[in-house]
């Protein structure tokens, strides 16, 4: 299969003065201080509010903050941001969570985190920089195992692949036109992956706690610390299963191919190969059906994303199974 090129990890942003007046005057009632200047940001696919903010006295506050328009789901994601950060420990390395402000009736909710400094690792992906984040990423495991208990809300990852994360049973069981855009080797296997991804909820079982979306664009880098954020899809499970979901992403934006990618992670070398590959396979199901659906409302870039994502994770899976 031809590999598309990386689409942007870009939604549509809205700006800081985007944000209702009476929330703005909230925020600085809260923090003290008045805000003299917000730096937007553009990177990821959040329809909300991103924003670099410094203050009147010298702090400074990255802030971000949905509505509820374009898209009604993103004030959920918020607020269970809010609840798993506030449960992590305080030397893992995510940013803090300050503040947080839920306005109700207006629909909107607010993140007040502390402001960090780093950068997105490069494009197409370095060796040093991948190697990096994959420490960073066993050391944050380590962390959380077993999944701090003030996050015990959280559900499993293996509940998520039964109910939303199993694209191959759904398309199986769909007669709708996804079917007629199927690739052809889906279409051609349709069967087995989906008995193959039916075993994947039993095969990634775990008690760490997952941020369960680590992608570029999710994360920074510092010459201290690799940091992490956006974690509103965490999950409890097996401690390989992060890097397994990591690595499409990868190798969609110029990285090694993922079996590469996962050599260089101890706890997926030492992980059950059949376990692995189920979640392969879960991993391409979901990915290749996203893509086949209309992009949610605010959100026009992330189905090319997927898409993209999908084409390097059926390849892996190819691989893994010899279906040629």
């Amino acid at each position: 299969m031809t590999r598309p090129p990386s689409p942007p990890a870009q939604g549509v942003r809205l700006e800081w003065l985007a944000v209702p007046e009476s929330i703005r005057r909230a925020l600085e009632q809260w923090a003290g201080s008045t805000v003299i200047s917000a730096d937007s940001q553009r990177t990821g696919f959040s329809p909300g509010v991103a924003a670099r903010l410094r203050l009147a006295d010298g702090r400074r506050l990255f802030f971000k903050a949905v509505g509820p328009e374009p898209n009604a789901e993103s004030a959920g994601m918020h607020r269970r941001e809010a609840r798993i950060v506030s449960a992590l420990p305080n030397n893992a390395p995510v940013p803090r969570l300050r503040w947080s402000f839920d306005a109700g009736e207006q629909g909107w909710v607010v993140l007040v985190f502390d402001e960090v400094h780093g950068r997105h690792p490069a494009e197409p992906w370095r060796t040093d920089e991948l190697d990096r984040v994959l420490d960073g990423l066993g050391q944050l495991a380590e962390m959380l195992t077993p999944s701090p208990r003030a996050a015990g809300e959280v559900s499993s990852a293996a509940e998520a692949l039964s109910t939303d994360i199993c694209g191959w049973q759904r398309l199986r069981n769909d007669q709708s036109s996804e079917l007629e855009r199927l690739d052809a080797w889906s279409r051609r296997h349709l069967e087995r992956l989906a008995d193959l991804e039916a075993l994947a909820p039993a095969a990634v079982t775990g008690d760490t706690l997952l941020h369960f979306d680590v992608r570029a664009d999710n994360l920074l880098l510092a010459p201290e610390h690799v940091w992490f954020f956006d974690w509103p899809h965490a999950r409890t499970g097996a401690a390989w299963l992060d890097v397994v979901g990591f690595a499409p992403s990868v190798t969609m934006q110029g990285g090694p191919p993922p079996e590469e990618v996962i050599a260089h992670y101890a706890a997926c070398r030492s992980a059950d190969p059949q376990a692995v590959t189920a979640a392969v396979a879960a991993i391409a199901g979901y990915f290749t059906r996203q893509s086949l659906q209309p992009p949610p409302p605010g959100l026009p870039t992330v189905r090319a994303f997927q898409a993209a994502q999908g084409v390097v994770a059926r390849d892996w899976l190819a691989l893994r199974t010899g279906w040629g």
